[in-house]
Order: structure tokens, then sequence, then C-alpha cells
């Protein structure tokens, strides 16, 4: 602990950057000094917001020596360039979802963080989830059996509005790829984190509702675990109305499914209705998700990935979510859009894939 709450700067002031807000707020053992964003005027209107600095540029950060933490919130092919030069200040970096848009990149920032000693967290947040985290300890623990298959759908509407607002939406160079890349990449890390390591993929995907965009508002992919269970992820944006996001976790003795980060399913052979009324009782509910609308999306799982940065700052211990958890997902995705591309089942081993 530096003997002072965390001094917190953010980088980036798009939609994203109030959930950072928010969740440095709500810890005490941190405080939000400033922001600094490639449009002056809209980092203005959230300095003054919040009655906190306005940055002229990543560099006055790095130089501030009461910043401890800087928050990545820049589009996600932008995340490597502020990281990298706050990181070589001495600063801890978290960065929103996906550490990066190639595994190339995200691996340099993960480097430069391992060199320089501070810590990297990447934001998958969804893991926070009680639901999701109940599912991936019941599946260590042994109780759905061996595992048959793990699917997730993210079935969303996002309009041509949303698009249009901003030049980098719908673009490889920063947005990375489109409905997996930025919508379903949280759910391919949960099924990665439940259900292990993919070993082979195949996907199909298009544009087929969105105009004037480089990447895909619809994908299908199927793959095999490398634990041999088989699973598909179905990735959209032009789904109109949206429809809640699920995870399908099908065990040889039992099944979870999850809604919006909700408990709605769970059964076991071994256990009867009364094990099955108490987790749903325990990890159920009604949750407001972002099927239609990103900022109707819920705060609290930021605040507590925050919270465990916050943890392992404080402890000396790395964080749950580090740079080598960040870019699995993005590994996966990778094999995902050569399979698009290359019209054929792609192969994962380790590093490579072939």
């Amino acid at each position: 602990m530096t003997g002072r709450p965390y001094g917190v700067a953010i980088v980036g002031a798009g939609n994203i950057s109030a959930a950072h807000i928010d969740a440095v707020g709500a810890d005490e053992r941190a405080r939000l000094l400033g922001i600094t964003a490639s449009a002056p005027q809209q980092a203005q209107v959230v300095a003054d917001r919040h009655g906190i600095r306005h940055y002229p540029d990543v560099a006055a950060i790095a130089a501030d020596p009461e910043v401890d933490l800087v928050a990545i919130c820049t589009p996600s092919g932008a995340h490597l360039e502020p990281a990298l030069e706050v990181i070589r200040a001495g600063k801890h970096v978290v960065v929103e979802k996906p550490l990066e848009v190639t595994s190339e990149r995200a691996r340099a920032l993960i480097a430069e963080a391992e060199a320089a000693g501070v810590v990297l967290s990447t934001i998958f947040n969804s893991r926070f989830a009680d639901a999701n985290a109940f599912v991936r300890r019941a599946v260590a623990e042994g109780r759905l059996g061996r595992m048959v298959q793990g699917d997730a759908y993210v079935k969303w509407f996002r309009d041509q509005a949303y698009y249009d607002s901003a030049d980098w939406r719908g673009t490889f160079r920063l947005d990375g790829g489109g409905a997996l890349m930025n919508q379903a990449i949280h759910h391919l890390d949960l099924l990665l984190w439940i259900m292990g390591p993919v070993r082979e993929v195949f996907a199909y995907a298009d544009t087929l509702t969105h105009r004037d965009l480089e990447v895909e508002d619809t994908l299908v992919a199927v793959f095999r675990y490398e634990s041999g269970a088989l699973g598909h992820v179905a990735a959209a944006t032009s789904l109109w109305p949206g429809r809640p996001k699920l995870l399908h976790i099908h065990g040889e003795d039992g099944v979870a499914v999850v809604e919006d980060d909700m408990l709605v399913d769970w059964r076991t052979r071994a256990g009867g209705e009364a094990e099955r009324d108490d987790a749903l009782a325990r990890y159920g509910g009604q949750a407001t998700g972002g099927a239609a609308d990103p900022m109707a999306i819920s705060f609290e799982n930021h605040r507590r990935q925050y919270r465990d940065v916050f943890d392992a700052l404080t402890s000396g211990r790395a964080p749950a979510i580090d740079g080598s958890e960040g870019v699995r997902a993005i590994e996966v995705i990778e094999a995902i859009y050569r399979s698009v591309r290359e019209h054929r089942p792609v192969y994962l081993s380790g590093d490579s894939m072939r």
C-alpha cells in the first residue's frame, strides 16, 4: 500500500470509461485523479462532471507522481501505445477488454509489464458474477461429471447509429473484429475459464444487417475443447430486438444455464429438487443486460474486478485476471477469424495455430 489511496487516472472518455470511473469511486482505497482522451472536449466534460483533472495527454499522466494506476479505455486497437507509456513510467494498468486486438500486441504489453514489475489486469468482469463463479467451482469439483458440451449465445442488437457514432467502430484496425471480439468475448472467456482450452475451431461469419462495416455482425463457431468436449458460440449485433446472453454448460451428470449472469437452471443426477432450488435461490434473479443497449449493462462486476486489483496491489499478489488470462480469448478469436477467412478448421496448439 502507498500509505494513501491509490491514485487512478483514465485514458479514454468513451462510454466504457463510466464503468471504470464508477468502480474506482466505489473503493475507499482509491482516488480518481483525472482523465485524458484524444477528444479533449469530451475529456473536459467528464473531468468537470466528476471534479477531476483534465490531463492534456498520456505523457502528463505518466509524469504525475500521484498516479499509481491507469485505466486504458481507448478503442481496442489503441490499447498498446498508451499502456506502454504509463507502464514504462512505473504505473500499474487496468485495460478494458480486449487486452489488444492481436495476440502479438497483447503479448508485447504483457512482456513490458513483467519487465517493469507492475500489475497488469484486463477486464473480464463476467468472471466476478456470482452465478458464473458458482458454475466454474461446480465444474472444477466434478459436480457435473465429465464435460460434454459448453456453449455461449450472445444474440444482441446494435443499430446502425451505434456503429456510426465513432469512426473506429466496425474497423479491423481499432475494433479488432465485430460481434465476437467486442460483444461475445466475455462469454468466450467464460467458456475457456469453465471448460478449459480449445483445440480446434470452425466458423462462419458475415455482415448481414449493417452497412459500411469491415467486421462481422453475425458469427457462429463450433469447437472441440482439449478435454474432448464440444461447444459453440453464436455472436451477433444483427438480431433485433436482442436476446439475453446465455451460457450452457453440460456435463455427463448435470447441466447449468446462466442468463445475463443469473443462474436460471441447475440440475445434477446426484442432487434433487432441494439442491436445484437452493442453487437458484442463491445465484438466480433478475438482471439488466446489454442485449439492445450497451449502457444498460450493470457496473457491479467492474466494481468487483477493481476490488480484486486493489486487493492484489495491497497484498503484493497477482490479480485474478492478469495479462496471460487476457490473451487466451484473443488467441481463440484469431483462430476463429482465420477459419472464416480460409473456410477450414483451424487447430490451436500451445502458442501457435495451424
